[in-house]
């Protein structure tokens, strides 16, 4: 009997092989794999030391900020040790609080010493991307679904240091004007463009670190704060929605240690692209990282709050607080100086 050579295998593989070839050359090209969003997860200690009040106080109150779970983090068996009853209160724009009241009435001892309260928390800090920052093809296309902001509108008005007078929109007007910006996603390239090309990191003299948009456009240098006034500020004055968030930079090494000072950043929303993060003074610091940080915050970071003009819960004696970043104390409902310490250390992932 004749075998067909289509029915020995070393056939079969041949026309198989060539077929997957032809294949190859007249389908589509894959697409490349979604970029993997890095995380990083870590022990956050937050520990406050009010001092004792002035002679006859009659209540102190301090307030805490505490880190929130939200879209970009993760937050798991927070813990607070205090030897007096707190409680966690919800603030505006998803911000979380600890609030504390001592009273003569109720505790007179404790008012003639000092108090620590420590906080503790597991948390896991993803990065944020949003690739649609660097695609034109979004032009005329609605963002993906993502949760709806109820506070739109307050990203649109101004804050008591970023005001939007005539001035300040016209600087932003010329800003979009010289890059012919057309869109609200050019717009904003623009003005985070304009900001990192023109603004120095530079924290020495004085007038720095208030978000004064005023002081960063007339000087021309300061701190995170300073930057993200304007990019913040210029974003608002043309239209474009933009939010402030202030919390915890982390080394990029991993390992433990203090956290001496905050970090703070910015988003801006267009209906196509959705939240857009920008981190305008990280950009400056490190120019390689300029194309990353329009569209991108990395992990090593931690938010604590959102917005200025803070206005706490239970609402403060004081004025709004510029930004809510650490401890903040009244006695008798006049600013009491808090000292506080933030420290890390990494976990392994598993």
């Amino acid at each position: 009997m004749k075998i067909s050579l289509l029915n020995r295998p070393a056939v079969w593989v041949v026309l198989l092989s060539a077929s997957v070839l032809l294949s190859g050359f007249a389908g589509p090209k894959p697409r490349p794999a979604a970029p993997v969003s890095r995380s990083r997860t870590f022990v956050l200690t937050s520990t406050a030391t009010v001092p004792v009040p002035p002679a006859g106080t009659v209540a102190l109150d301090l307030w805490l900020p505490v880190p929130h779970t939200d879209a970009n983090q993760d937050v798991r068996n927070l813990k607070i040790d205090s030897p007096v009853f707190y409680k966690i209160e919800q603030g505006a724009f998803g911000n979380q609080m600890l609030h504390l009241r001592l009273s003569r009435h109720d505790s007179a001892s404790m008012l003639t010493t000092s108090l620590v309260v420590k906080l503790t928390a597991h948390i896991t800090r993803r990065e944020h991307l949003n690739l649609r920052a660097h695609t034109p093809a979004t032009a005329g296309k609605p963002a993906k679904k993502e949760k709806p902001d109820p506070d739109l509108a307050r990203w649109l008005a101004p804050d008591r240091l970023v005001p939007l007078d005539p001035k300040i929109k016209q600087q932003a007007q010329e800003v979009v004007a010289k890059a012919n910006a057309k869109t609200d996603l050019e717009k904003a390239r623009a003005i985070y463009e304009h900001v990192v090309s023109t603004v120095t990191y530079d924290k020495t003299g004085q007038g720095w670190g208030r978000g004064d948009i005023y002081y960063a456009c007339d000087a021309r240098r300061g701190n995170c704060t300073d930057f993200h006034a304007i990019v913040i500020g210029y974003c608002r004055a043309v239209g474009i929605p933009a939010r402030f968030s202030i919390g915890l930079p982390l080394p990029p090494q991993r390992g433990k240690g203090e956290v001496k000072g905050y970090h703070c950043w910015a988003e801006f929303f267009t209906p196509e692209t959705g939240w857009v993060p920008v981190d305008a003074s990280e950009a400056a610091k490190d120019p390689s990282r300029r194309a990353y940080f329009f569209g991108a915050h990395d992990e090593n970071r931690v938010e604590l709050s959102r917005g200025r003009d803070v206005e706490l819960v239970p609402r403060q004696a004081g004025p709004p607080l510029n930004y809510f970043v650490y401890p903040y104390a009244e006695a008798d409902g006049k600013p009491l100086e808090v000292a506080r310490t933030y420290e890390f250390a990494d976990l392994a992932t598993p």
